[in-house]
């Protein structure tokens, strides 16, 4: 099956063909851990942990290195400090654990490899000084600058020349700039800020120098696939390619660039102002992960997405009908077995999660409608592997069902509900229906619905 990725660089769809088959990178920008992370910050872990999990597939778990940094100095992390009072190590430890208990909840995988940005300090200081050495960037007051007119094409990635940024007010504008458009690689750090010895004194890196400096230190300086929102391709992404490629006397730095799009959230942009602003910690609290994951797969990668209750809503229908298929043949020994040829051929066209998903619809009528045991086994497997791949279908389907909202949690326990379901077999087989139906009914306003065939009562939370 051929792989066609959407690269960013040059718009349009291609073929995706590796460097090296036995050795496929990708680097992806991680969080800036100040706070908790949004549910716009979700999206690009989970768009790139399911090309991770395709990548694997088709190229083989060892032969794929996935790189996601942690950026753990920065001027929102030193205004975190400064607003709450609380040390900033703590900060990022405590923001760093909530990030990972977040994303592992929404179903992704670890990287490869996470590095942090305060432990590759000596990486980014030889970086600027072979950038300065070669005439790409300056000192000036403590502050090293990279100097965008030294770079003749600066720009191709966000389709904009140097005139067009200015004209746009889309740079700071600074003294110690030789160049409105020039970027920083270095800034000096106050005695109470985070700050590392270095060449032009102490100080601390700018943002985009972080990521130059990291993917080359376990991609190397030529990778596969560079990936990350729609918000960083200017000037996050244009400032890597600048950085990389005139450090490195090269004119390729990624292969292939690659963007998810905005998030909204019932038609609006997020914001804290207008009271749409939600928290993957928060979300957790109302939804299961992986109707969170499901309901972000619903479209596709590079389109904008509308966060809605309905899509959410709709999400945990879908995957209740799969787990309640796989519920009633849990009695089929799983096995390990080829993807379905259809839906890798979805995934394989730009991630097309839409079709993959109709796929998986597909494969949940062939189990339901399966008669013999070949065709259940076959159906099965197919199923639970083609929503591995997409990082669905993950659980136990008892667990599933039983999963409650926190708001829910102090409700009737598994244990009163397991005793109450008791209580109502010895009912009907007395033949007391009216007590069968009260106890039916105390459940369902506990939230408890239950389910009778093959003379077996199973419960789910609704």
């Amino acid at each position: 099956m051929v792989l066609h990725l959407y690269n960013t660089l040059a718009r349009d769809k291609q073929k995706f063909e590796p460097l090296d088959v036995n050795s496929v990178g990708m680097y992806v920008c991680g969080p800036t851990v100040y706070d908790y992370a949004h549910i716009g910050n979700a999206r690009p872990v989970i768009v790139f942990d399911l090309l991770f999990r395709l990548l694997r597939e088709m190229y083989g778990e060892e032969n794929v290195t996935y790189v996601r940094n942690i950026t753990d100095v920065d001027d929102k992390i030193i205004a975190a400090h400064q607003e709450s009072g609380e040390d900033i190590s703590s900060i990022t430890s405590r923001t760093t654990d909530a990030f990972h208990s977040d994303m592992a909840a929404l179903g992704n995988l670890t990287p490869t490899v996470e590095p942090r940005a305060t432990d590759h300090t000596p990486q980014m200081i030889k970086l600027i000084e072979k950038l300065i050495a070669d005439g790409h960037a300056y000192e000036n007051s403590g502050h090293v600058c990279f100097h965008v007119p030294s770079m003749r094409d600066y720009g191709r990635l966000a389709r904009l020349n140097r005139e067009e940024l200015i004209a746009g007010a889309r740079v700071e504008i600074a003294p110690y700039k030789k160049d409105a458009s020039d970027f920083i690689l270095w800034k000096p750090s106050e005695d109470n800020q985070p700050g590392w010895e270095s060449p032009w004194g102490r100080g601390r890196p700018g943002w985009h120098i972080e990521c130059s400096a990291m993917s080359a230190e376990y991609l190397g300086e030529s990778f596969d696939i560079h990936g990350g929102g729609q918000d960083l391709i200017f000037p996050h992404h244009e400032n890597e390619i600048a950085q990389s490629c005139c450090a490195q006397g090269k004119n390729t730095f990624a292969q292939t660039w690659m963007h998810n799009g905005y998030l909204m959230v019932e038609g609006e942009k997020m914001s804290k102002s207008r009271g749409n602003f939600i928290t993957v910690k928060e979300l957790r609290d109302i939804y299961h992960g992986e109707t969170i994951r499901y309901c972000m797969l619903m479209t596709q990668y590079r389109q904008p997405l509308n966060w809605t209750e309905d899509g959410l809503s709709q999400a945990k229908t879908n995957l209740d009908s799969f787990y309640g298929a796989l519920r009633t043949t849990s009695h089929i020994k799983s096995e390990m077995v080829p993807a379905p040829d259809n839906f890798i051929a979805a995934l394989s066209d730009d991630l097309n999660t839409p079709q993959a998903i109709v796929v998986l619809h597909e494969l949940l009528g062939l189990l339901n409608k399966a008669t013999s045991d070949s065709s259940l086994v076959s159906a099965r497997n197919n199923l639970l592997t083609a929503g591995r791949i997409m990082g669905l279908l993950q659980i136990n389907p008892e667990e599933w069902f039983k999963w409650s909202p926190v708001s829910l949690i102090e409700g009737v326990t598994d244990i009163e509900i397991e005793s109450m379901i008791e209580s109502r077999k010895i009912a009907r087989e007395n033949k007391d229906f009216d007590l069968s139906d009260k106890i039916r009914q105390e459940l369902a306003d506990q939230g408890i619905m239950l389910e009778d065939s093959n003379n077996r009562t199973t419960w789910k939370r609704v």
